[in-house]
């Protein structure tokens, strides 16, 4: 493998060290060969088990933010989302994708009325394209900054990591984001190497496709301005007043980018300012709280995140960035300056929040995937310049790529394994189908949709078709301040992160009184409470009380045969990430309650 080697002036392009077997153009032949395996691989990785839970969607955030946009603004017969907590660039890209394959509003309606499952999965198939576009540019920027080793390498890290491949998945904007993000920083890598007018123009685009993704991904600003900055000093000495000219110029033209398509992907950030601007100052405050979620670790975000880097990325892509980063930093400090700033600051704002989830990584990734592949790439031809003999180096080069790679590998097949299985919560449902009579009384705890309790009739409406059993309004409090039951249902609804605030043992004798007779739990519910005992007394005294009332008639697990559940956490208990794991979804319990008027 080739390796990575200072450009021999500020402004030259990288030198492409002889790779193996031959010169430049075989070189070349063989990084494509292996560069059309990753970006196989990665797309395979991401489509696998790309129908899981359908045709219900399990994932809260999928499930109300971007499809079902898309799919009203047909609707409504306007482009404007009318929600911008999250940017509207992938609602945009799923809208007219949905229009060109449905053959406009009135098709995209009914599909998405009589067979939403169908256009989910052309929505999460959009997800895994566009993430697999992304690895593509990663390649392109690493062999831009470095050679196209470090380039490929880079694509098979962020192809195989955990967190790309899993969100790669799913209907949601944190893996696409990695397209535009990596285009930002693709021409970064321009400006550095070359100022050519392109290279900003193809950061400031970048830039402003990414902060019209996910507004977090405005991070590869600060790789723009350093290379901005970088060739400003480089050619002030020689020409100080051409070198100010060619700066602001640069400058204004990838402004000018960035703000024109920020604007085309989310025109009504403009168009209505004022609910954008709204939108965006409450999505702020919610991922500021100090307090947090229900459940959630109190043990701050930098550890959190720290954490999350070894099982996300992997141990070994971890460790080899931060070597990295030492290296870049020491031997190429220009490349240090793009690349390590900008994800010390990320980490930097991103701890100091009060919410911390593993996905919000992912802005980072391709700059924590370019300086592991560089240190790797490095150390490989440190040891191979000490051996003799090709075989050796062959075998030295196989080592380290394995190590590199093989944990991504296992959790990434461990998760199409998982998701290509049936979900516990569909699995019950098939239970409760053959075994609640219909009509029955039923408590089932917010861990699947409404639509789970309705009639699914061959070519009837999903969401017009009747209910099969009576639902309990579950997050409607009754129980008074007092802890007596209140004469009626308390308005107005919790959300759904506080329905373990509306538990209390006093429920479970409501419930046998007014025939509510069969209660179905979820352990992502449960664990919640039992994960922050103090915060919710009433919910644990709830819990014990159902068991020690109630029969359990059906249980569905998601863990394989002899292993231990896994403690409840808001990333391992939504993403399967630990082998335990054998299926999606949590652990479903049905009880069946015996007391007053449930008894038989």
């Amino acid at each position: 493998m080739a390796t990575a080697e200072p450009a021999a002036h500020a402004g030259a392009e990288p030198t492409l060290t002889r790779g193996p077997g031959g010169g430049p153009e075989r070189t070349r032949r063989w990084v494509w060969a292996g560069l059309s395996v990753v970006l196989a691989g990665g797309l395979g990785l991401r489509l696998w088990g790309i129908g899981q839970g359908l045709p219900y969607v399990y994932n809260v955030d999928e499930y109300e933010h971007f499809v079902p946009i898309a799919v009203e603004m047909f609707a409504k017969g306007t482009l404007d989302p009318h929600y911008f907590a999250n940017p509207p660039a992938l609602t945009y890209v799923l809208h007219f994708l949905f229009d060109l394959a449905y053959g406009g509003p009135h098709g995209v309606e009914r599909a998405f009325a009589l067979h939403p499952g169908e256009v989910f999965t052309l929505a999460r198939v959009a997800v895994a394209v566009l993430g697999t576009l992304a690895l593509w540019l990663v390649y392109l920027t690493g062999a831009r900054l470095f050679n196209r080793a470090v380039g490929l390498l880079a694509a098979a890290i962020e192809a195989v990591a955990f967190l790309p491949v899993f969100y790669g998945h799913m209907a949601l904007n944190d893996a696409p984001t990695l397209a535009p993000l990596t285009l930002s920083l693709l021409g970064s890598a321009g400006v550095l190497r070359k100022g050519r007018a392109r290279d900003y123009a193809i950061a400031g685009i970048g830039l402003g496709l990414a902060c019209a993704s996910k507004y977090t991904a405005g991070i590869v600003l600060v790789p723009l301005a350093v290379a901005i900055a970088a060739c400003y000093l480089e050619s002030r000495p020689a020409s100080p007043r051409a070198a100010g000219r060619r700066a602001l110029g640069g400058s204004a033209l990838a402004g000018a980018c960035a703000l024109a398509a920020f604007l085309i992907a989310n025109p009504y950030a403009l168009l209505d300012f004022h609910s954008f601007h709204a939108e965006l100052v409450h999505q702020q405050t919610l991922s500021g709280e100090s307090q947090g979620k229900l459940g959630a670790p109190k043990d701050g975000g930098l550890a959190y995140y720290l954490w999350s880097f070894t099982w996300g990325l992997g141990w070994g892509p971890s460790l080899a960035a931060l070597g990295g980063a030492l290296t870049v930093w020491r031997c190429q400090r220009r490349l240090g300056w793009l690349l390590v700033p900008a994800a010390l600051l990320f980490i930097a704002f991103m701890s100091l929040q009060g919410r911390y989830f593993g996905r919000w990584l992912l802005p980072i990734f391709p700059v924590a995937c370019l300086l592991a592949a560089c240190f790797v790439v490095q150390v490989i031809g440190w040891c191979g310049r000490a051996l003799n003999g090709s075989g050796l180096r062959a075998a030295l080069t196989t080592l380290f790529v394995v190590a590199l790679l093989v944990q991504g590998v296992v959790y990434s097949v461990h998760s199409g394994l998982v998701l290509s299985r049936a979900d516990t919560r569909n699995l019950t449902r098939t239970w409760m189908l053959a075994h609640i009579p219909a009509g029955a009384r039923i408590v089932a705890e917010p861990v699947e949709l409404e639509e789970w309790a309705r009639e699914v009739e061959p070519g009837t409406a999903t969401v017009s078709n009747p209910y099969r059993w009576q639902l309990y309004p579950v997050l409607y409090r009754r129980v008074s301040a007092s802890g007596a039951i209140a004469p009626d249902f308390i308005k107005p609804p919790v959300g759904l992160e506080n329905y373990e605030t509306t538990l209390y043992p006093a429920l479970i004798d409501f419930y046998e009184r007014e025939h509510y007779c069969w209660v179905i739990t979820g352990s992502t519910e449960s664990g919640r409470a039992f994960a922050d005992r103090g915060a919710v007394p009433g919910a644990i005294a709830y819990y014990r009380k159902l068991a020690r009332d109630g029969e359990v008639v059906y249980r569905a697990s998601p863990y394989g045969q002899g292993q231990a559940p896994v403690a409840f956490g808001f990333d391992w208990s939504f993403d399967y990430y630990p082998l335990a794991y054998h299926r999606p979804g949590p652990v479903m319990t049905i009880y069946r309650l015996r007391g007053g008027a449930c008894r038989r």
